[in-house]
């Protein structure tokens, strides 16, 4: 494919990707907005990206998570639900694994996102494989930046490892979670900071008052017990 065809290809998929947000957030934000965030977020991932072919597809993921942010932070939306946001160095491990657990564990009752002061280039492959031994799936993920509308959205913002390279805003609820770095480390040393984190994600959904998918399921199923019972 020569380069003039690439680049053509990119066009179409940023103008494809620019209609899909302007539908998802009309009366909340101007065309101009959109554009702005998506251009930024396209930047973001084509400056070391060694293909561009899933690049506007990252760029729309990321461009939509940070305008509904946005659109949370300026009082333009309210779904009430608790959100919390991992951040770590890297955004390919701890924070990743974090954002795995709470995904599998809150479903739709609560929102998370993760970002990195330093975001790399892949997730780390160690930390996919350690979460899909205990079932969850975190392969489509990518590193990205932890922006201010981001932190500021977010109800708790837990910290591991960026130190002062995580951006600080007074009022916001922060946690410091001291775990090892995965990187450069095996599965089997993975394992117990896989496990750990998934302890800390589950007292901070307790902490939040979110009914972790087991109990809602452990719930659930009481429930029939106790219905098909009161039928005998």
């Amino acid at each position: 494919m020569s380069d003039r065809m690439l680049i053509t290809e990119q066009r179409l998929a940023l103008r494809s990707a620019t209609t899909r947000l302007a539908e998802d957030f009309a009366g909340v934000f101007a065309a101009e907005t959109i554009e702005r965030f998506l251009n930024a977020s396209w930047d973001q991932f084509s400056t070391n990206a060694t293909t561009l072919s899933f690049v506007p597809v990252l760029a729309e993921r990321f461009a939509r998570q940070r305008l509904r942010a946005l659109a949370r932070v300026e009082g333009k939306t309210d779904d009430g639900l608790p959100t919390v946001l991992f951040l770590c160095v890297h955004n390919a491990g701890r924070s990743q694994m974090a954002l795995g657990w709470f995904n599998q564990l809150a479903g739709d009752r609560a929102i998370a996102w993760s970002g990195g002061s330093e975001p790399t280039d892949e997730v780390n492959p160690v930390a996919i494989a350690a979460m899909a031994e205990v079932g969850i799936d975190i392969s489509s993920e990518y590193p990205k930046p932890g922006t201010d509308e981001i932190v500021q959205a977010a109800d708790v913002v837990v910290t591991m490892g960026c130190g002062d390279a995580c951006p600080l805003f007074p009022g916001k609820r922060y946690e410091d979670w001291e775990l090892d770095d995965p990187a450069r480390l095996d599965l089997a040393a993975v394992r117990p900071i896989r496990d750990e984190i998934g302890q800390r994600v589950r007292a901070l959904l307790d902490s939040l008052g979110v009914v972790t998918t087991s109990t809602a399921r452990s719930r659930r199923s009481c429930t029939t017990s106790s219905t098909t019972t009161r039928r005998r």
